[in-house]
């Protein structure tokens, strides 16, 4: 946002002030100042030019069409200068340019006066045509001047080039009070503690009731709507002093009317538009929205499908403009027109928001309005443009404002006790001051007691709602440097924050590296995701997606509610640029809404796997990723994590081809599994994708550091082997929990070491080859005990399971 000097001088007395200074002061207070820069309405400003006077005027010697020349410029001697000009004679008031000055032509590039010698003769200056010094176009001859000032006066006295500086400040979006010279001179009265002038303001209306009638349909939409019919403009360039100033901030001028609009939004903060009032069909302005698809031709010529959410304004027959973001291409100012309707309004931010971003329209209205605008600043506004315009455009107001307002925006009013603000601020400003800071504001007390202060704070101020918003507008305009650091550097115990584990850093930097010597990369990815993908994990969400309500784009307009999504678009990316084999993780959290309407957010481990297990190689034959080269992983994992009790079952869930639940006392730790092809169709993946998730924040939890010692064995264990023929829908997890429930003492390990299925064992049958180790930690194992147990295990896999024994 662009600020003029010379124009907050309007406002404020700032002539002791230095640029530099003020961007200083503004920057320490929150509107921070990120370059300074000149404007020069004639380049160079005529700097190093001055008024002379022509003593003596003589033909050149050598030249026909040159001219000697002696000119007074002040200094103890004239100036010898020859000059080519016709109009040259001796007497003449001129302009000079000094050897050393630079001169920027309306046509080519600047050059520097030297002293030199023409045709023989001295010539130590230039006299200056209009056109040579940026002032002009004409060549035709010198500049005469009608003037009394001494010679040597440089010729910016005379001329009064406008000059500037402009102020770029990078505005945050709860400063959308600051989004004027207004505002920011507001800031300044704070600062300087010096009072502000407002502009001259249109005060007589007629009576009249005005021919022109304002209807709104959508209050919400439009809280305030206020216009003004104006006749007898004569549209015609701005005078000289507002096209500069419109040019110093980097807008360019198009006509008196128009210029003005943008004027006073600059100058005030508020937004306008212009109608040409014979344009408007009906004597009628409505403010409502149109049907979906309604074609609309913005100024800028193009045509617009209109969303059945844009807010638009339009008289009895047609839409006439976009509301708070542009006008129509036919229902603005032209050159004939004589009758203007001003329009002042108060707009959603929310509804001119998504409608700025449906149509990726960015103006200097959307800009404010969007950010939030003074709805008190609605009249004011018209006033002052209703004065302008009489007087650079001849323009009078033809009836009274029409003002439509059905429900007033009120200032908020709260409590800010005086302890709460101290802990905040970490320092005791004198009541006075807090007073006299929040008054400079326009946040006036209401009442005072010994406890603290009751502020009532206007509605252009959205940003301030509570006592916290109230610490740091005393401390940007206080000073942030001025509050004293202590000795121990601490906090108090202010927001009902959970303390951080000490060991959550390293547990996670530690699992880190397990997974990077396991192969893995670990990436980041946005929380922001499609609200597709929430309604895919409808039967294993926690609760409700949650949709943001600023969103820029519908494309990430939901948190995640999983990490798998994020993961399989860096899959797609990644496949797209050849890489077929994959093996990432990520730490992030997922949100959901609860049932009970509590919003809430979870840490989360992801593994993604894909492709083979390794990259292609003569020493080894390539080979696909399995489910167990992801269990191997979780589960060294869950190990490291201390987690060596746990319990499995089938995944549940819609987004599982097939899987495992890892349950510790039935809470689900991780989930592991074949992503179900549907999902990875989405993204177009073709190839099998194994997914992790893992609740990462129990396991940080549940973690301990206590490690235990334990005495090798003395006694050897011994192998067994089975080879169990089954039904083919039984698991190998019912398989190896059956094992456990039979036999808790003596059996240490199971392993599935091959799995057969095929015509030879029968249709509908498959195979296990399965080894159990034995051992007695007290003794050594017998052959009688060793076959006791076996027998039992078989015994409970024909009655349980109807396993076939194969000898």
């Amino acid at each position: 946002m662009k600020i003029s000097y010379q124009w907050l001088k309007d406002f404020i007395e700032i002539d002791d002030q230095s640029p530099e200074s003020i961007a200083e002061k503004l920057t320490h207070a929150g509107l921070e100042v990120e370059q300074l820069s000149q404007y020069e309405a004639i380049p160079g400003s005529l700097e190093g030019l001055v008024i002379g006077e022509v003593l003596h005027c003589e033909p050149h010697p050598n030249a026909d069409k040159l001219k000697k020349t002696l000119v007074d410029v002040g200094g103890e001697q004239p100036l010898p200068i020859v000059c080519g000009a016709p109009n040259v004679a001796k007497g003449q008031k001129v302009v000079v340019a000094l050897v050393g000055t630079t001169l920027y032509p309306k046509e080519g590039e600047p050059f520097t006066i030297k002293k030199a010698k023409i045709r023989g003769e001295v010539s130590e200056g230039m006299i200056c045509a209009e056109d040579e010094i940026g002032l002009g176009t004409s060549h035709e001859g010198i500049m005469v001047l009608d003037t009394e000032l001494p010679n040597g006066t440089p010729a910016a006295a005379f001329f009064k080039p406008y000059r500037d500086v402009i102020f770029e400040i990078g505005l945050t979006p709860n400063r959308a009070d600051a989004a004027s010279h207004l505002g920011v001179a507001r800031d300044l009265r704070a600062l300087l503690r010096r009072a502000i002038q407002m502009p001259v303001l249109q005060q007589q209306f007629p009576e009249t009731p005005s021919p022109i009638s304002v209807e709104i349909e959508n209050p919400e939409a439009c809280p305030r709507y206020a216009g003004l019919l104006i006749e007898g403009v004569k549209i015609a360039p701005s005078p000289a002093w507002l096209q500069e100033r419109l040019k110093a901030i980097g807008l360019k001028p198009i006509n008196n009317v128009v210029d003005i609009t943008n004027y006073v939004m600059h100058e005030l903060g508020q937004p306008m538009h212009a109608f040409d009032a014979d344009y408007l069909e009906g004597n009628k302005i409505i403010v409502k929205t149109l049907a979906e698809g309604t074609p609309f031709v913005t100024l800028d010529g193009e045509e617009r499908k209109l969303s059945a959410h844009d807010l638009m304004i339009c008289d009895a027959a047609k839409p006439l403009a976009i509301a708070g973001v542009m006008g129509g291409l036919h229902s603005g100012i032209k050159a004939h027109t004589r009758r203007v309707f001003l329009e002042s309004a108060y707009f959603s931010p929310t509804y001119v928001r998504k409608t700025s971003a449906r149509h990726g329209l960015k103006t200097d209205a959307s800009f404010r309005f969007e950010r939030g605008t003074d709805p008190n600043m609605v009249l004011v506004a018209l006033q002052r443009a209703a004065y302008l315009i009489e007087t650079l455009a001849g323009g009078k107001a033809a009836a009274r404002i029409i003002d439509v307002y059905p429900k007033v925006i009120e200032n908020r009013r709260f409590f800010v006790k005086y302890q709460r603000l101290f802990t905040l601020l970490g320092i005791e400003i004198p009541t006075e001051e807090i007073k006299r800071i929040l008054t400079d504001l326009d946040i006036s007390i209401e009442s005072e007691t010994i406890e603290g202060l009751e502020v009532n704070v206007p509605p252009y101020r959205a940003d301030v709602t509570g006592t916290a918003d109230i610490a740091e507008e005393l401390l940007r305009i206080y000073g942030f440097d001025r509050v004293p650091l202590s000795e121990h550097l601490h906090t108090s115990f202010i927001s009902p924050f959970p303390a951080p584990s000490e060991d959550k850093k390293h547990l996670q930097d530690a699992i880190i590296d397990f997974l990077a010597s396991q192969g893995l990369y670990e990436v980041i990815t946005n929380s922001l995701t499609k609200p597709a993908y929430a309604s895919r994990l409808v039967e294993s969400a926690w609760g409700e997606p949650v949709r943001m309500l600023n969103y820029t784009s519908e494309e990430i307009s939901v948190l995640r509610s999983s990490l798998l999504f994020s993961g399989l678009e860096v899959i797609t990316h990644n496949l797209n640029r050849q890489r077929k084999y994959q093996k990432i993780f990520e730490f992030g959290k997922v949100y959901f809404k609860m049932p009970d309407g509590v919003y809430a957010e979870k840490e989360r481990l992801g593994i993604w796997l894909t492709g083979s297990l390794h990259p292609e190689h003569w020493s080894q034959a390539v080979a696909p990723i399995q489910y167990h080269d992801l269990a191997a992983i979780v589960e060294r994992l869950l190990k490291r994590m201390r987690v060596l009790q746990y319990t499995k079952v089938a995944a549940p869930g819609d987004q599982w081809g097939y899987g495992t639940r890892y349950e510790v006392n039935k809470h689900p730790v991780a989930t592991i599994g074949l992503v179900q092809p549907k999902i990875t169709r989405m993204f177009d993946i073709k190839q099998d994708v194994w997914f992790a998730d893992i609740d990462w924040e129990w396991l940080v939890a549940h973690y301990h550091n206590d490690h235990t010692a334990q005495e090798l064995p003395k006694f050897p264990f011994v192998r067994r082997d089975l080879s169990l023929i089954l039904d083919k829908h039984i698991s190998w997890q019912e398989v190896e929990d059956l094992a456990w429930c039979t036999e808790r003492k003596l059996l240490k390990h199971i392993n599935v070491f091959s799995v057969y299925e095929g015509n030879n064992i029968g249709e509908g049958k498959k195979s296990y080859a399965i080894s159990f180790i034995l051992q007695d930690e007290t003794k050594t194992l017998t052959d009688e005990v060793i076959d006791r147990t076996m027998q039992k295990l078989m015994q409970a896999y024909r009655q349980k399971l109807g396993a076939v024994i194969r000898e």
